[in-house]
């Protein structure tokens, strides 16, 4: 880590496939690390930056929870969600998760939703998420679960670590 300040913003898509896949598909390439709903109209992606070089990312778009199919409208998922190895534990994850939230309370969303790789379980707990079922081995990927949140429309995020 270059230094504990890093800025947090709005960033195209492209921007967060080198550290996606460096992070979640490591060997492979940037496109390796393109999902789906990278390419949804509504998607978006959030990046914490230090200096020009992104340290950690997020991206989400519109998609209902399979655990809550009554709930379709103003459901969001959240995919990409990746922090270089060198800054974890320094606040950019909750940063970049604030960030995403923050846009979905703004879009008129009420539910997060995300399959988390279960050592991230943590981060999503401290942002209101719970787990729902057992965890799962996904594919190449290690063990996940799924996590959701409601959030309230007035309802501040508070992630501080």
């Amino acid at each position: 880590m270059s230094g504990a300040a890093f800025a947090v913003g709005r960033v195209p898509i492209a921007d967060t496939l080198a550290l996606r896949a460096k992070v979640l598909r490591p060997g492979g390439p940037p496109e390796s690390a393109r999902v789906p709903g990278d390419d949804h109209p509504e998607a978006a992606a959030y990046a914490a930056r230090d200096g020009g070089e992104i340290v950690g990312c997020v991206v989400l778009f519109p998609d209902p929870c399979p655990d809550l199919p009554g709930r379709a409208a103003g459901s969001w998922r959240i995919r990409g969600m990746a922090t270089a190895i060198g800054w974890r534990g320094s606040g950019v994850g909750s940063a970049v998760l604030d960030a995403a939230l923050a846009h979905v309370r703004a879009a008129g969303g009420d539910l997060v939703w995300c399959n988390a790789r279960t050592p991230a379980r943590t981060l999503y707990e401290r942002a209101g998420f719970r787990q729902v079922g057992e965890e799962w081995i996904e594919g190449d990927f290690g063990l996940h679960v799924r996590m959701w949140c409601e959030l309230a429309p007035d309802q501040p995020a508070n992630l501080s670590v």
